[in-house]
């Protein structure tokens, strides 16, 4: 730990001197604070201080608190122990993780097929940067606030968002993290920088910055006149403006056929009259596009909706944070130019599922990092937790929980990977028929490992596990939020029955037993 102010180094009889309500200090890892002043602002209050008064205090520390208190607290440091080699790894913001399995194996010195340099480089400069944003946005998770322009737009200067939706040509405008070409970005880059936001371990807040926008700028790159694209994608690219996919309404959850919304034509054939609601819409509150299934004619179409007269949207708060900006959506008589067409009319049902794979891909990289981050903190959770007089760690019981986990995170990882590979080696129409039907069973699996782990962590974190600060706020945060991944973009039967419905499509006619 670094700290810019004169820092003394004293001995250990020195230290013992100090131990006494008027005079406190304490030491935590051979660092020498002086708490007297603090002792009764301590959370806490003063007693559990006063035990450890002029006294070493490293393992009750770390059994109660987070590394990042010590940050926090950092001005009561005054000193260091003379001759005392620190036994605790201090980990700095946009370093990588030494606990077994905290990262991926090619992350961990293994050998991949997968990864070169330019995957490293970019894995490196985006830590680097997403990193020292973690604290403020788990703020706006705890608030339950819309993520700032200034944050997006943070990102948007990265080519952060932009690269959130994929290799393509837009990315050329950017100068992407690490020094990466848009020419070498592939979808391993994106596996990446998706885990590295699932870091944050704040995922209302993610949602809320990014969900909305990776799946719904696809359908205005991909079937937005050139006119549109040139309007909207710099927009929201930059972080300027936000955008949302207008799909599920309250009657129509997975079944996109039946949408109710309705588009007409006025007479004079330049604009669409929109009427219907929309519900469960990831950013919506936050939204100044909208691209809206709507139902036109003779079947389905996709508009682009700009927020304005007749778009009214209501938040919805749900089990992670409001920061999300989940919505209910009314369109009532809105005005919107035949040009904002995206894709042909009456054929928007082919816009609608032309980003499934990615959407569902793009939810499996966050969720199998968001498992890991469970693992590394159970991991260290069990070589610093004493009970009985050993470490979480000395139970077989404690190492079969972490070896359950383990297994379970790099054997779906491991699935991602190859499914990766795939993409960044298939065109669209061969990834179409190829893909849906594995991508589908991956989701399912991951969300089968997100309950596993998710159980099996809260059993080694115990109560703090159930408590939203402190040592086990991750693990509930995770508890709290993993069934998102098992209902969004897909329910877990959903995914299973139609992984299984793909594979028949194959299958062959004449096999028998």
């Amino acid at each position: 730990m670094s700290s810019k102010k004169q820092l003394q180094v004293y001995s250990q009889e020195e230290i013992r001197k100090h131990a006494s309500a008027d005079d406190l200090w304490i030491t935590i890892d051979g660092s020498v604070y002086d708490l007297t002043r603090f002792a009764d602002l301590h959370p806490g209050g003063a007693f559990p201080l006063l035990e450890f008064a002029g006294k070493d205090a490293t393992d009750a520390f770390y059994g109660l608190h987070r590394q990042d208190v010590l940050r926090k607290y950092d001005r009561y440091k005054i000193g260091t122990i003379a001759d005392f080699k620190p036994q605790v790894e201090w980990r700095e913001p946009g370093s990588s993780s030494k606990v077994p399995y905290a990262e991926p194996m090619a992350f961990q010195g293994f050998k991949s097929p997968y990864y070169n340099e330019s995957h490293f480089k970019f894995r490196d400069a985006v830590r680097a940067i997403l990193d020292p944003m973690i604290e403020e946005a788990r703020q706006y998770e705890e608030s339950g606030e819309k993520p700032s322009d200034e944050f997006l737009q943070k990102l948007g200067a990265h080519g952060i968002l932009a690269a959130n939706v994929g290799p393509g040509p837009w990315l050329k405008a950017f100068k992407l993290p690490g020094g990466i070409s848009a020419d070498e970005y592939d979808h391993f880059h994106e596996l990446l920088l998706h885990g590295e936001f699932a870091r944050f371990s704040a995922p209302g807040f993610t949602s809320g910055l990014l969900g909305g926008m990776t799946i719904s700028v696809p359908t205005v790159l991909n079937f937005g006149s050139p006119a549109l694209r040139a309007k909207v994608i710099p927009e929201v690219f930059s972080g300027k403006k936000r955008m949302a996919l207008a799909i599920t309404e309250p009657y129509t959850g997975s079944d996109v056929a039946n949408i109710k919304t309705t588009a007409v034509k006025t007479p004079d054939g330049k604009h669409f009259i929109v009427n219907g609601v929309k519900k469960w819409i990831t950013t919506g509150h936050h939204a100044d596009y909208f691209s809206t299934a709507v139902r036109t004619e003779k079947g389905i179409s996709m508009l682009l909706i700009e927020r304005g007269e007749g778009v009214e949207t209501k938040l919805i708060k749900t089990s992670y944070s409001p920061s999300a900006g989940t919505a209910y959506v009314t369109f009532e008589n809105v005005k919107v130019p035949v040009e904002h067409l995206l894709g042909k009319e009456n054929k928007g049902f082919h816009v609608v599922l032309s980003n499934f794979n990615r959407e569902r891909w793009s939810m499996l990289t966050g969720a199998s990092m968001a498992a890991r981050l469970a693992v590394e903190e159970c991991f260290k959770w069990a070589n610093q937790r004493q009970v009985f007089g050993k470490r979480l760690i000395d139970q077989p019981v404690i190492r079969f929980k972490l070896a359950k986990m383990i297994a379970s995170v790099e054997s779906v990882h491991s699935w991602i990977e190859h499914l990766t590979y795939q993409m960044d080696n298939m065109d669209y129409a061969e990834q179409s028929s190829k893909l849906a039907g594995p991508i589908a069973l991956c989701k399912y699996k991951v969300t089968r490992m997100l309950h596993d782990v998710s159980d099996d962590a809260c059993q080694i974190f115990g109560g703090r596990a159930i408590t939203k600060t402190g040592m086990g706020r991750q693990i509930e945060t995770l508890q709290r939020t993993y069934k998102f991944t098992a209902i969004l973009g897909g329910a877990e039967e959903i995914m299973a029955d139609l992984g299984v419905r793909q594979a028949m499509k194959k299958f062959p006619i004449g096999a028998r037993l």
